[in-house]
């Protein structure tokens, strides 16, 4: 069942929330222990508890931890730290894992709802060459291949899908923890460099990468990237709450920040006429933003607990977005201010995340069902239909289409890639 709003251009109270991101842990390794300490005065007793507390809490809020992981997850999260050098001696690191593991085991998720429909899916994964990787943003490329963003290993990564052979490349800087991913017309791969302030070029054919740092320093945590038709590389800047473009022609960069304070600009997509569109995760607000002048149009969503995560833009130019906090699926027409929601098929607490356009119909991850899903949605009869992840998926966070039609997705907490095929 859908519901639909039209609204006016006014404001609502919004909520922020905690990000999932690890966008600052290179600030673990300078942080103090009487802060993380601080954080934490009533986790359980035991070994690996002074270590975990001590250290862990540096780089984010350590109560992150009671969200809980399946000992699989916490292998693969441990995997992460130590790619990004958390000090913490070789020795301890088992006791930790213990720790962790008994103490904060997955909680309870909604059971994932698949549904039988018009289509058939055929999903492949494949496991990315180097452990605790954290694979953020899938990308495909025009040649065929499949690249993510080793967003804690420091790489970039690709996969040829027909016989399923990695290639991996060291970025230039240590721990510029990769995050967007996009291709321009010459084939070079652009990336966001969450960690160390940077948008970042990567020549396929030499390796070699080119580093554009922010001309700001508050401009601490660049995130999702994208081309416009003209070429200019449009960015948004979350934690600091800003709108970027970079000309490639000349390396110059502009930002501009948000008109609503901690609206944590995340998501993009561009439309037909060469409009770029954002969604603010710390609000309950889709935006465009001029190409020209960068004065950003905001579109307040109807419900003040609204928090659109990714977009996506159909041919007809009408808005998709992932309301993830609500579990809903989102329609805009940003002609007259329309909203139509769905909730997605595994309710409220699904948390809907990555979204493309495939084939005329919206598709996305269930990120908070068990196992996580793949869900389709058919706007012209305004169906869903969903399969499960194999093996349960774990966070599909951002999502691209193949040349051919085909969607693909970078799996974080189970270090793969993802390929569905949709007939």
């Amino acid at each position: 069942m859908s519901r639909t709003h039209s609204f006016a251009a006014h404001s609502f109270k919004t909520r922020t929330f905690q990000a999932y991101g690890l966008t600052a842990i290179t600030v673990a390794l300078l942080s103090s222990t009487l802060s993380a300490r601080a954080q934490t005065p009533d986790f359980p007793d035991g070994p690996g508890k002074q270590t975990v507390v001590a250290t862990c809490g540096g780089c984010h809020d350590i109560n992150r931890a009671r969200a809980g992981y399946t000992p699989e997850g916490w292998r693969t999260v441990i995997r992460m730290m130590q790619n990004m050098e958390v000090p913490i001696p070789a020795a301890e690191w088992p006791i930790v894992a213990e720790y962790l593991t008994k103490n904060f085991p997955e909680k309870s998720k909604p059971v994932a709802a698949v549904s039988e429909g018009p289509m058939t899916a055929t999903i492949k994964l494949w496991p990315v060459p180097t452990p605790g990787s954290r694979p953020h943003d899938p990308l495909a490329t025009r040649d065929g291949m499949i690249w993510y963003t080793g967003q804690l290993s420091n790489k970039l990564g690709r996969v040829d899908p027909k016989t399923g052979e990695f290639k991996e490349f060291t970025l230039k800087s240590p721990h510029t923890g990769p995050h967007g991913l996009v291709e321009d017309k010459s084939g070079n791969i652009w990336f966001t460099g969450n960690n160390q302030s940077l948008i970042g070029k990567l020549d396929p054919k030499t390796g070699a990468v080119t580093e554009y740092p922010m001309p700001n320093p508050e401009a601490k945590d660049p995130h999702t990237l994208l081309f416009d038709h003209d070429g200019i590389l449009w960015f948004t800047v979350q934690q600091a709450n800003m709108l970027g473009r970079l000309d490639p022609a000349t390396g110059d960069i502009k930002l501009v920040t948000s008109p609503t304070p901690k609206s944590r600009p995340y998501g993009m997509a561009v439309n037909s006429k060469n409009v770029v569109f954002f969604v603010e995760f710390g609000a309950n607000k889709v935006a465009s933003i001029d190409g020209k002048t960068m004065k950003i149009t905001e579109y307040p969503l109807p419900d003040a607990g609204a928090r659109p995560r990714r977009i996506a833009i159909t041919p007809d130019d009408i808005i998709w977005y992932t309301d993830f906090s609500r579990g809903f699926l989102g329609r805009l027409d940003t002609k007259d201010g329309k909203v139509t929601e769905w909730q997605s098929p595994s309710g409220p607490k699904s948390e809907p995340y990555g979204i493309s356009v495939v084939k005329g119909a919206l598709v996305y991850s269930e990120s908070g069902a068990k196992p996580n899903t793949i869900v389709r949605f058919d706007p012209k009869n305004e169906k869903f239909q969903t399969w499960a992840i194999p093996g349960g998926g774990d966070i599909i966070r951002n999502t691209d289409v193949t040349p051919d039609g085909n969607f693909v997705g970078a799996n974080s907490l189970v270090n793969a890639v993802t390929l569905v095929e949709l007939k």
